[in-house]
């Protein structure tokens, strides 16, 4: 089992920027296998919608680092562990500024990058990145349309409804070829359905300390499901790859951090996870006593 963390990028550990590089490195020292970001552009007062559907915003993301300033600082002092996003807002982003910023790291870190994308939940957040929220499904659609053009043609070229890329000169590739690997997030019927025909995995997610975990129902059938939809497109089903994010709540534990994982290895067949620490982690140094903890737990199954 492949077991990474996610970056110092919410909360208090967000204020200790200087210390991302030695975060970074001792993952990779402790033998961890990835780092991982998120991307959050507001902590709304008033929310239309809260995290995970509720109605509140959790206080750490008052305080947010930029997922693509980290995973420059990941990419560029360590040498084995994957950098993943898990995930980016896709509709924020004009397709050619996304290429440019993920082609740069993914060079960086001589082809180590994997691409999770999604579509957020905040109105607000639609509302400072200037994008009307009801054409975010449609926007992703037109943006890995747009990714694969410039990622794969030279000169590249795309017109969409939302986005277009006038004809470009586009030379500078990702190091990985074709191009890196792309992972959609969601339960839904509509994204799951976008997994199966265009993506290359699936982003499932569990949060120790608030329900209890059935691999079988989290995820097995979820991506089983995907993976028939898949094969209905005439794409080979178990080209479709899995990563898993597990984030604790404030009451949730390390022990049962490496429990979902271990569970989720021999009864999901999930063989990549990574662990979110920020609602259980109150400083950087915190961060890398508990990613020792349960790097020892996953260890000894």
């Amino acid at each position: 089992m492949r077991t990474g963390f996610a970056l110092p990028q919410f909360g208090a550990p967000a204020h200790q920027a200087d210390q991302v590089a030695g975060f970074a490195r001792s993952v990779e020292a402790m033998g961890g296998d990835g780092l991982w970001v998120g991307d959050r552009l507001l902590a709304p007062v008033n929310p239309t919608v809260g995290y995970g559907g509720g109605s509140t915003i959790p206080e750490a993301f008052h305080a947010v680092l930029d997922p693509f300033v980290l995973m420059t600082i990941a990419a560029t002092v360590t040498e084995r562990v994957q950098i993943g996003t898990n995930v980016l807002n896709a509709p924020w982003y004009a397709p050619a500024v996304l290429a440019r910023s993920l082609t740069g790291i993914d060079q960086l870190s001589r082809g180590r990058l994997l691409v999770g994308l999604g579509i957020g939940w905040s109105p607000e957040e639609y509302v400072a990145a200037g994008i009307p929220m009801n054409e975010r499904g449609a926007r992703l659609d037109e943006c890995l349309d747009a990714l694969e053009a410039l990622w794969t043609t030279d000169p590249a070229e795309y017109h969409g409804e939302y986005w277009s890329v006038p004809a470009t000169h586009a030379n500078l590739k990702p190091a990985q070829s074709p191009r890196p690997p792309i992972y959609l997030a969601g339960f839904a019927p509509k994204a799951m359905e976008r997994t199966a025909r265009r993506a290359d995995g699936w982003l499932p997610v569990f949060r120790p300390g608030m329900l209890e975990f059935d691999p079988q129902a989290f995820i097995a059938k979820p991506l089983g499901h995907i993976r028939q939809l898949a094969e209905e497109a005439g794409r080979d089903p178990q080209s479709i790859g899995a990563v898993l994010r597990v984030y604790p709540t404030e009451t949730g534990t390390v022990e049962q951090c490496a429990e979902v994982i271990l569970r989720a290895g021999a009864e999901a067949g999930i063989d990549n996870a990574f662990v979110d620490l920020f609602a259980i982690a109150d400083s950087v140094k915190h961060m890398e006593e508990l990613a020792q903890r349960v790097l020892d737990l996953v260890r000894r199954g």
